[in-house]
């Protein structure tokens, strides 16, 4: 359910921000579907390890150049190994899995050389991350798990290359996400690295005008 209301808002955004745009860059629209892994770096790799990590996005371009609007969606999912437990729990759950939901709103700039694109963007948001929490029942040999929600704010920024092949890009991007909030009283930093597909959505920016 969150994830379809995160993908509905973003949705939403765009879908202004097409409006809004559509006299100044009728041809620089592309959605944005990447796969891979959000690495832990530092303080983080104490208790979170990669897994698998989708992300979704936009690129709407700005004015007549290379500058572009990239809201985006990150879906990293980790394996959650806990070092303290909670204030009110008395267990450490271990390889539980952690999901981030996380919105960055990021400008960039794109240069196209040929078939090839090189791009880089900085940005900030925020969301929440789940967190795994488990008791014992010891009465009935019951282990009960539920969430913890981890508000946090981000800032991120990163670089990537596409390659042209007609009506999409194909891309690799890489960045570095630095979390304002702890988790287990520890930062939260992450280098998402992700492989995956932009396809042209001019034709429907042009259908708005």
């Amino acid at each position: 359910m969150r994830l379809k209301l995160l993908t509905f808002f973003l949705g939403l955004f765009g879908m202004a921000s097409i409006k809004a745009q559509a006299q100044t860059r009728p041809d620089k629209l592309y959605s944005m579907s990447g796969i891979g892994f959000a690495l832990p770096v530092g303080e983080t790799s104490d208790y979170f390890k990669p897994k698998f990590s989708t992300s979704l996005g936009l690129n709407l371009g700005l004015g007549n150049h290379g500058l572009f609007l990239y809201p985006k969606v990150s879906l990293h999912a980790f394996t959650f190994n806990q070092i303290t437990p909670d204030e009110g729990y008395n267990y450490t759950l271990q390889k539980g899995r952690a999901t981030t939901y996380l919105l960055n709103v990021a400008l960039g700039y794109r240069k196209i050389v040929n078939k090839w694109a090189f791009y880089g963007f900085a940005g900030a948001g925020g969301g929440f991350i789940l967190t795994p929490q488990a008791t014992v029942n010891s009465s009935s040999l019951q282990v009960i798990q539920n969430n913890k929600s981890n508000g946090l704010g981000i800032a991120e920024g990163g670089a990537g290359i596409e390659y042209n092949i007609g009506g999409a890009n194909l891309f690799v991007e890489a960045g570095y996400m630095y979390g304002f909030s702890k988790i287990q009283n520890r930062a939260f930093n992450t280098v998402p690295i992700s492989v995956g597909i932009k396809p042209n959505l001019s034709k429907l920016l042009n259908k708005l005008k």
